[in-house]
């Protein structure tokens, strides 16, 4: 499936010096399952020692076929919400970090009549600038990876710009959160308090 089918030659199996075993595939209009015990009695109708076994379906042959891609896409899957998750946390931790360093600018603001909207936006500009290199550096080493992984990928295209624009909405709300909650924990800062910051 990953590769273009090469020209065979089907020869008769009376030709063949050796044989192990044979695949014989059988289209049917009715359900796989069902045709199964029908294909049975029309192969033990033409020779009762003929062993028959390993009857699938298309589908099953082909879950089969990607089953360690299947692998790869799932623990890929995992490592990049851990990855997500630690970067969240880390950017959380960064951002709590400044409103602590700027409690007493925060506190001096506030008491001169700043609003808790004016606060968020002080505090989210930094988020906006950090989520934006993040970006603008993620998405074009994202977009020369991907053809090292070319080989790895089936039915995606290495480039999909869907999957890719999605994957960036999705790293962008998640660092934007993580720079909400500090920024929401700054229009709580008490004026008084702030001011005695040392």
């Amino acid at each position: 499936m990953r590769q273009e089918v090469p020209l065979e030659v089907y020869r008769p199996y009376h030709q063949m010096e050796f044989v192990i075993g044979m695949y014989a595939y059988v289209r049917t209009t009715h359900r796989p399952e069902q045709a199964f015990s029908s294909i049975r009695g029309v192969v033990n109708g033409l020779d009762p020692n003929l062993p028959i076994f390993q009857m699938k379906t298309i589908e099953t042959q082909m879950e089969e076929s990607l089953i360690t891609e299947r692998l790869v896409a799932t623990l890929s899957a995992g490592f990049g919400m851990l990855a997500t998750l630690l970067a969240a946390i880390g950017l959380y931790g960064v951002m709590a970090y400044i409103v602590a360093q700027r409690t007493r600018e925060i506190g001096v603001r506030i008491a001169l009549g700043a609003v808790a909207r004016d606060v968020i936006m002080l505090v989210m500009r930094d988020v906006f600038i950090l989520t934006g290199i993040g970006i603008a550096i993620g998405l074009p080493a994202a977009w020369g990876l991907t053809r090292m992984v070319k080989s790895q990928l089936y039915g995606i295209q290495p480039n999909d710009a869907l999957t890719i624009a999605a994957a960036t909405l999705g790293i962008a709300f998640v660092a934007l959160l993580a720079g909400y909650v500090p920024a929401l924990r700054a229009t709580r800062v008490d004026p008084m308090r702030a001011l005695r910051w040392e």
